[in-house]
């Protein structure tokens, strides 16, 4: 039997058919997110990027469009990514439990527009289908629009004729208007369509269920035909020019195919096909789950099979929903709570919850197996990795790695409620989760409803739906206007306290102070004590903390009374009022109350990172010339983050002088000057030379000015010459065009800034710092926008030495991969060989080292030239890997048959049946089937058991002739009688049956079990 196709092989031969034969332009795959197109939340067909053609807005002109290769200007074919989750088109509650559901899929389409039209359309998909793939022409069918006279609709007879000249007329079936009429919306081009559908029933029997809803019959291929428009006043009217739209589901054909090939069509799944099973691998190796077996759900099942049955639904949902996030992220979505960023965060939890659940995980995994669906899928679309700058994998996997973390943390205590949750329903509410619960899973563990919804459904209940939406409702009233504070924040000045005195942020982390105000609820309040349990914002005269401005976070820290104790995360600003939002953690603190205030060491942090920010703002100037303008920056205690106007990504040797730049002015250890926090005059500022100020923001009459290395008016000059800092000639004021102020950082900022730049370098141990200033990440943000990441201090050192541990372990693997030779083929005992295997470290190229050391890269916070050079030497291994498994794979095949012909010739033969039965090695499963299918083949009959040790874990695979089935003799019972002996399960057909179980040692037991299980089953 040949090898069936591969995935890429099938996208393959379908672009060429439609580009080289048939005169198409190639058109790449538009983005999953249709930034162009606001009626979609994602790209849910591959028509969506033509629109404009078939309304008219654009001529054809395919041709020319980016990434094309040319063809005819009104002919175009491709593979384009999709994505239903939400809204009109929504499969994600189906994903998982059945074989065919997707919420990303791919759509292989070919296009017309006002070329070709029906006769072409259909002859090629009929030419492709049967004589390029060699589909089973007797297991098609076709159906036509059967008309609608409501609509003035003739039957769409040219269709039909056209099929009738290829198919038998009880294979050509009329569709009403709901299965055979597309329409784009309620207004625009519509037209009839033609349906490819598959009778996958075992005697061909079933054309009474075309478009019945039922599996074992199937859509493979839409033609629709545009030929009319659907004017305001819904009336339909021709259109003068006629298109084509097609398309077939990637996954789907890819399935079909592969049944067709090996002889399993009654048995088609999507998820058997190489499009899902190299990312089952990765999940298996992640996460140390069992193998997956392609169990379904059913009302008949063995209870047993039950924990099979979830595992495999969770490898489904997983596989499915990695390759949703992925792309989504790759085309700019993002999980958030608003929108399709909602949609992602919903799926994300799901595939969380499945794996936490079904496969055992208890840390972030998905963001490990992003690499698995790049190398999957990187060569259809290169963009998997040349995205953000060729660093795509790192960038969705640091998005996906975040959302991970941040839901595992609530993850088991909404498990745990929840199981409170549906044990009280079974007993008071005839197991109808209340409404309460479900939203507090919502709220305070960060369930999206649809989670709760099925993993209620999962035991046979139900969720109080519209009490659930009562209570989301009032949240929403509540929370209306409150912002990102919620209730502690104000809604304006009504009623509000004097201006705070908050200039103490400058010098001091602790100062005495009276509480004048709180605010709570969304209202200002002027009495009383603050509210306990819940966020408030307290209101002092006088303060030391830093509210949110300017791109730096908001101080956190203590407010202590003689009564009581309140603890603030944020502090904010609304005008001149700052506002300490948290919890009154002791006692009380009410209006009147005399206050000490003070900050936590976070602050320390902020400071050195906010002046870092100001020296890689002027060395980005530097390095990358004039027209660096700030678009937007971040300084918070674990980095500082900053966004710029600049072209290209910036290269290699450019973040090297950006870093180096930086660094040599930490190691000046230079005064910041401040003019001691007085604001100066702003249009005299603006002449200072070398000046950094955001473009477009509106400034105030009076500002801080922020140097490094110079002072900013005279009497800061002489204060500073007074203390040995400076030695120069005048101040920035004081000669403000003066051409050497280039060499400095001097800004307008509001910010805590150290007192010299050497604090940066120093560490919480007395030391300093060598390199006390790393760019961890460089990436796009938008057209023209670029983003670096920068950290400083300690978290600068950690970066540098994982970069270097991980540079060693690569290093120490490379060694040992140039020198390993390939295993020689061998046939000495299993049992010594699993005692060999005790001993001996597995390969320095194996493939769990390259996973673990790529997972290691995507997740680990490196300098980025660093994490660049680390790429380089991992791409290396990765083929030396690959090379070194396919030698191995080939020394094991012939093992593996070399093994086989000697089982074949020792095999005794009872009543005539010949009893194969042995241990082939560490064969994989693939190789265990090719064995069973050549002694099958050249034994007459024959009764088999093969079995083989993977990763420690025995894998039976057993196999029946005919005529030994005919016997009564059953595979599938042969796996359930023995698999219990190595501490597993199993089952399968008559004729093929696989088990397996953790107990490798005791596979000789099982062979012997077999032996004797034959004998008397044959006696």
């Amino acid at each position: 039997m040949n090898t069936p196709r591969s995935a890429a092989q099938i996208r393959r031969e379908f672009i060429e058919y439609f580009v080289r034969r048939c005169g198409h332009t190639f058109v790449p795959s538009s983005p999953v997110v249709p930034h162009d197109d606001p009626t979609l939340m994602f790209t849910n067909a591959g028509m969506n990027q033509f629109k404009p053609i078939f309304l008219g807005q654009r001529a054809p002109d395919v041709d020319k469009w980016p990434g094309a290769t040319p063809g005819m200007a009104s002919r175009a074919a491709n593979t384009q990514k999709c994505i239903r989750a939400g809204g009109k088109h929504n499969d994600l509650d189906d994903v998982g439990h059945d074989t065919y559901h997707h919420t990303f899929f791919e759509m292989l389409g070919n296009w017309s527009f006002g070329d070709y039209f029906k006769k072409e359309a259909i002859e090629w998909a009929w030419d492709l289908l049967t004589n390029v793939w060699g589909i089973d022409p007797g297991r098609l069918h076709a159906t036509y629009f059967e008309g609608d006279a409501s609509e003035g609709l003739e039957p769409d007879n040219e269709a039909r004729d056209l099929w009738l000249k290829i198919l038998p007329p009880e294979r050509v079936h009329p569709g009403n208007k709901k299965d055979n009429f597309w329409e784009m919306g309620d207004t625009g081009p519509c037209g009839p369509c033609s349906e490819v559908h598959i009778d996958l029933t075992p005697d061909k029997s079933g054309g009474k269920l075309v478009n019945a809803g039922d599996a074992r019959v199937m859509e493979i291929w839409n033609l629709v035909f545009i030929q009319f428009n659907r004017g305001p006043d819904g009336k339909l009217s021709p259109l003068p020019a006629k298109h084509v739209d097609t398309g077939m589901g990637f996954e789907r054909i890819c399935s079909v195919i592969r049944g067709t090939e090996t002889g399993r069509l009654g048995q088609v799944s999507n998820y058997d096909t190489d499009v899902f099973t190299p990312i089952f691998a990765a999940i298996q190796r992640v996460t140390g789950a069992a193998a997956y077996t392609g169990l379904l759900e059913s009302g008949t099942q063995d209870s047993n099979l039950k924990p099979q049955v979830f595992k495999d639904v969770a490898y489904r949902v997983v596989a499915d929903h990695l390759r949703t996030l992925t792309f989504a992220i790759t085309d700019g979505a993002s999980p958030s709570n608003e929108g399709r960023g909602y949609v992602l965060r919903r799926i994300l939890r799901r595939a969380v919850r499945y794996g936490r659940q079904y496969l055992g995980t208890s840390k972030p995994f998905l963001c490990e197996l992003i690499p698995a669906v790049a190398d999957a899928m990187g060569e259809a679309f290169p963009e998997l990795r040349s995205a953000h700058g060729g660093k795509n994998v790192d960038h969705v996997a640091a998005i996906i790695r975040d959302e991970e973390a941040s839901f595992i943390k609530t993850l088991d205590r909404g498990i745990a409620l929840f199981d409170e949750a549906a044990k009280y329903a079974a007993q008071h509410h005839h197991g109808r989760i209340s409404g309460e619960d479900a939203f507090k899973l919502h709220d305070t563990y960060g369930f999206p409803i649809d989670l709760t919804e099925l993993m209620a459904e999962e035991r046979g209940m139900t969720v109080n739906i519209g009490e659930y939406e009562r209570l989301m409702e009032e949240a929403r009233e509540k929370a209306r206007g409150a912002g990102k504070s919620e209730a502690a924040m104000p809604l304006g000045i009504e009623g509000a306290p004097r201006a705070t005195d908050d200039t103490p942020k400058f010098t001091s982390r602790s100062v005495r102070s009276k509480v004048i105000a709180y605010s709570h609820e969304a209202r200002w309040h002027g009495s009383g004590p603050a509210p306990t349990g819940c966020a408030v914002g307290i209101v002092v005269a006088s303060t030391c903390a830093y509210g949110e401005q300017g791109g730096q976070v908001g101080d956190s820290g203590m407010i202590r009374t003689a009564n009581g104790e309140f603890r603030f995360e944020e502090t904010k600003r609304l005008n001149d009022i700052v506002i300490h939002i948290g919890k009154v953690l002791r006692g009380n603190v009410s209006i009147g109350d005399e206050a000490s205030i003070e900050v936590d060491s976070f602050r320390e942090t902020i400071t050195r990172n906010h002046t870092a920010t100001h020296l890689m703002n002027w060395a980005l100037r530097e390095v990358l010339g004039e027209h660096v303008q700030q678009k937007g920056s971040l300084v918070d205690p674990d980095k500082t983050r900053f966004d710029l106007s600049h072209h290209a990504a910036i290269t290699e040797d450019e973040l090297a002088r950006i870093e180096q730049l930086t660094n040599e002015q930490i190691a000046r250890d230079l005064p910041v000057f401040t003019n001691d926090n007085v604001p100066v005059d702003q249009k005299s500022a603006m002449k200072i030379n070398g000046l950094r100020a955001v473009f477009g923001e509106k400034y105030p009459d009076q500002v801080r000015v922020v140097s490094i290395g110079v002072p900013v008016t005279d009497e800061d000059a002489k204060r500073a010459r007074d203390k040995s800092e400076w030695s120069g000639a005048g101040s920035l004021l004081g000669s403000p065009g003066n051409p050497e102020w280039r060499k400095y950082s001097v800004e307008f900022c509001g910010g805590t800034h150290v007192k010299r730049t050497g604090e940066i370098a120093q560490l919480p141990n007395g030391s300093r710092a060598d390199r006390a200033f790393v760019l961890v990440e460089e990436s796009a943000v938008a057209k023209g926008i670029r983003r670096v990441v920068g950290v400083t201090g300690e978290k600068a050192v950690a970066a540098q030495q994982a970069a270097d541990q991980l540079s060693r372990e690569l290093d120490a693997a490379l060694t040992a991969a140039r020198n390993e030779s390939p295993n020689e083929p061998s046939n000495e005992p299993r049992a010594s060989a699993r005692a060999a295997a005790q001993t001996q470290v597995p390969p320095p190229t194996s493939e769990q080292l390259v996973a673990d050391l790529n997972a290691r890269l995507a997740t680990t916070e490196l300098p980025v030239l660093a994490r660049h050079h680390l790429r380089a030497k991992l791409a290396e291994l990765q083929e030396l890997a690959k090379k070194q498994k396919k030698e191995q794979s080939k020394a094991g095949a012939a093992d593996v048959i070399a093994r086989a012909d000697e089982l074949l010739a020792a095999a005794e033969r009872v009543n005539g049946v010949a009893l194969i039965c042995g241990e082939l090695g560490s064969a994989g499963v693939e190789q265990l089937r090719g064995a069973c299918d050549s002694l099958r083949s050249r034994a007459g009959s024959a009764a088999i058991l093969l079995a083989a040790e993977n990763d420690g874990k025995a894998v039976l695979l057993a196999a029946m002739t005919a005529d030994v089935v005919a016997r009564g003799i059953k595979a599938g019972d042969l796996i359930k009688e023995i698999a219990p002996l190595v501490g597993g399960k199993g089952g399968g057909k008559p004729d093929l049956a696989q088990g397996g179980g953790p107990d490798a040692g005791k596979i000789g037991d099982a062979i012997a079990a077999t032996a004797a299980w034959l004998k008397t089953k044959l006696g």
